[in-house]
């Protein structure tokens, strides 16, 4: 009988050993990111295949676009509100894991514009917080991922009730990551101003901050700034370096207790290489821009760089404005990764 016990005891022991090993053993398993990187987005909508885009380009490392749901007020995630390609799903299962054996990763993000304008982004269109919540950790197991980017813009940064849902969801999220040993974080990407971030976006910080959501990178898109009288052509290089600054300063109202350090590793700038989409063609984004805030960036220790999108990256439609598949300037191909790429590093 005392033999039996002592078994029994034993085996609970070894049981409980185990669930404590457990977590730190997978998040080893899960593939960490660099401290310092460049991840373009991808446009899941078209056939191009992530592999062989990383392959071709030198970039490893990608925000997938976008996540949401089919329709308003549904809770079910699908690529780009397509109803066949429920997230999870086995759409890019084979292509993420591709892209693995070459030593990259991907950041499935959730929202961007057409979700944000139509109140298909999940947050907006989901009011239970709990399924919002549990639409993140399925994404998050279904593809081994440790990132998530929530892009909020348009619409959706006027709709309080849904970012308080999304910050909410967020903080459960982050709760049963750091149960399960999960080393999850949080992207925020976010239009901008050269003054900064405007008053909608800052209520959506502070609303982060009052959830108890963790927000590791505030992602600011430099590009389609709309200013009153713009002059041609603007100096989007210098306009850039100007709004990480300014948004530094905001950051630090909102995050105290953090060192201008944390606070320069917690910004990320997305550019949008060639010609956005205002009209006048004043805002175009060149490569001698680009190596401005690349440099600026590695001097500041700024934790992400990003292009919208990594389909842009040629120079394949020369004048065009705004297109989705190539810049609208003269460049070679994957000129603009190219000169980003080293950024990537664990320093």
């Amino acid at each position: 009988m005392i033999r039996r016990v002592l078994l029994a005891l034993t085996a609970v022991a070894l049981l409980a050993a185990s669930a404590l090993v457990q977590p730190a053993a997978q998040a080893q398993a899960l593939r960490m990111w660099p401290r310092h990187v460049y991840a373009p987005y991808f446009e899941t909508w078209t056939t191009n295949s992530i592999p062989a885009v990383a392959w071709k380009s030198e970039a490893r490392y990608f925000s997938l676009a976008f996540l949401q749901t089919a329709k308003k007020g549904s809770c079910a995630v699908t690529w780009n509100g397509t109803r066949t390609q429920p997230a999870p799903g086995p759409h890019y299962q084979g292509q993420i894991a591709r892209l693995r054996q070459l030593g990259g990763d991907v950041m499935p993000t959730f929202g961007g514009f057409s979700a944000d304008s139509t109140t298909t982004e999940i947050a907006d269109s989901c009011t239970s917080v709990s399924k919002i919540a549990a639409g993140y950790e399925a994404v998050i197991k279904g593809y081994h991922v440790t990132r998530l980017d929530m892009d909020v813009e348009v619409n959706s940064l006027d709709n309080k009730a849904g970012i308080d849902r999304r910050n909410k969801a967020i903080a459960l999220t982050e709760a049963w990551a750091r149960r399960a040993g999960w080393p999850l974080r949080i992207e925020y990407t976010l239009p901008v101003e050269p003054g900064g971030l405007e008053a909608n976006a800052l209520h959506l910080l502070r609303n982060a901050v009052a959830n108890g959501a963790r927000v590791d990178t505030v992602n600011i898109m430099t590009f389609d700034y709309y200013l009153a009288k713009e002059p041609k052509p603007l100096d989007m290089g210098g306009l850039a370096i100007t709004a990480a600054n300014n948004v530094h300063r905001q950051l630090a109202a909102l995050y105290p207790g953090r060192s201008a350090h944390k606070l320069w590793a917690m910004e990320g700038i997305t550019i949008l290489p060639g010609i956005d989409d205002y009209p006048g063609k004043t805002e175009i984004t060149r490569l001698g821009d680009t190596q401005r805030i690349l440099a600026f960036a590695q001097a500041h220790g700024l934790g992400l760089l990003s292009i919208w999108a990594i389909q842009r990256d040629n120079g394949g439609c020369p004048g065009a404005i705004d297109s989705n598949s190539c810049s609208g300037i003269k460049q070679a191909p994957w000129a603009f990764s190219h000169l980003l790429e080293p950024v990537t590093g664990f320093f």
